[in-house]
């Protein structure tokens, strides 16, 4: 169609990338946690050792982070799109060869960690391909990123408590190992919608330097400019340590802090459940709200305020040992603030990457984020041994806090309410070196 006011033609917004993405992004969400709880279930299980069952879990986490940062240059060379629809078929082959395996007898432990370490380094780059084609996406579809990345968000929150859900019925009623088909089987739905709602997009961007196609520059310098472009980026660095440490205390408070707090408590597992349940569905109405109205808010005040509601208040209140209906109130505002968070964090890091970086960036940035996370199981235990479950909040609080208002610190941080008018475009890169700065303030 035809723009009367410039005279350029400029094309209709299509949705179904959208609402096929997010279909797509749903499905898999719902798989995942379906598998996060079969399979330590099925572990424990069969051979009823924790250890083996942490094993496990760690066998899968390593290879998804490593082969998350490392994959991004092939997002770049190859497109997104297909890397996703490769990793998702792989995934749906390697997780149903699971239960398949146990069936036949041909199920060893070793043989175990093989598979879930294939099927982390299967799901990194899936998962990333995805998150490089949200620019695309959100320009096709007319939207702004954060309202995007607002509905991603929303849809995450609100798959994962529909998977654990439904995991908990499927292990109830087939068993552990059955239930990892459905694992298998969101995998090739989430293969088919995504390939049906996003054909002709996430085709590789050309790059500085290329000549008929062919890129210049080998794959390991192509992973060195990204760290390069991203090491360069304060804005986008200070995020990826604020995110990569609150993932770790997230990690320690849900595996080990609010369960030890509710035995010790006397609150019970009902209540840690409710607490759980209560957060993420206010996380929803917030992450909704986000993608209804976040473009139109100030980013770099909602952030301050969001993390200040969202984070340390959540641990200071059980560490005072509060009455319940305090915890479960605070609880449910921190959720509904937290929903914030992710569509601004999302909108700003994806718009400061230019379209040629943006799997390798991205892939990065994911990667530094989820570092810390193993670790996180680990100290909370050694911080609730050392000190007591009320001390070891009140710490996790406190770092909390400190974590996700240190970045304020740093003056380009303020930088985050104005897109770099280069970033998120479709323009060829800039020689290796000379990459776009953000504005600095």
């Amino acid at each position: 169609m035809s723009d009367p006011a410039t005279g350029t033609t400029t094309t209709a917004p299509r949705r179904t990338p959208l609402v096929g993405g997010l279909t797509a992004e749903g499905i898999s969400f719902i798989g995942t946690r379906v598998s996060m709880i079969a399979i330590p279930w099925f572990v424990l299980s069969t051979t009823g050792s924790a250890t083996q069952t942490g094993l496990v879990a760690a066998a899968e986490i390593a290879p998804l982070v490593l082969f998350k940062a490392l994959g991004g240059p092939l997002l770049d060379r190859v497109g997104p799109r297909r890397v996703t629809l490769v990793c998702d078929l792989g995934s749906a082959l390697v997780v149903g060869s699971i239960p398949l395996l146990h069936q036949l007898g041909a199920l060893t432990f070793p043989l175990l960690l093989v598979i879930v370490a294939v099927a982390g380094a299967l799901r990194g780059p899936g998962d990333a391909g995805k998150s490089a084609m949200t620019p695309e996406i959100a320009r096709v579809a007319g939207v702004s990123l954060e309202r995007v990345t607002g509905l991603g968000s929303a849809v995450e929150r609100t798959s994962t408590m529909a998977g654990a859900a439904l995991a908990g019925l499927l292990v109830a009623a087939f068993g552990a190992a059955n239930a990892l088909y459905v694992d298998a089987a969101s995998f090739l739905l989430s293969f088919a919608v995504f390939a049906l709602s996003t054909t002709g997009m996430g085709r590789p961007v050309p790059s500085a330097g290329t000549a008929t196609g062919v890129r210049a520059t080998s794959y390991l310098t192509e992973l060195r400019e990204g760290w390069d472009f991203l090491r360069t980026e304060p804005v986008l660095v200070a995020i990826c340590l604020m995110v990569a440490v609150t993932n770790l205390v997230d990690q320690a408070y849900v595996a080990v802090l609010a369960p030890v707090w509710a035995k010790e408590s006397g609150a019970g597992v009902e209540v840690l459940g409710a607490m759980f349940a209560a957060f993420s569905g206010a996380s929803v109405l917030g992450a909704l709200a986000a993608a209804r109205w976040g473009e139109t808010l100030p980013r770099y005040r909602t952030y301050v305020v969001a993390f200040l509601v969202a984070g340390a208040p959540r641990f200071v209140v059980m560490a005072l040992e509060s009455p319940l209906w305090a915890v479960l109130a605070v609880t449910v505002v921190a959720g509904a603030a937290s929903g914030f968070l992710n569509p601004i964090l999302g909108a700003v890091i994806l718009e400061r990457i230019p379209a040629p970086l943006m799997g390798r960036v991205s892939s990065l940035n994911t990667a530094i984020c989820w570092s810390l996370m193993p670790l996180g199981g680990v100290l909370g235990g050694l911080a609730v041994t050392a000190v007591g479950v009320s001390p070891a909040l009140l710490i996790a609080g406190a770092a909390y806090l400190v974590t996700t208002m240190a970045p304020t610190r740093v003056p380009s941080f303020r930088a985050m309410d104005r897109a770099p008018v280069s970033a998120g475009t479709s323009a060829p890169a800039p020689a290796p070196g000379r990459w776009p700065r953000s504005p600095r303030s």
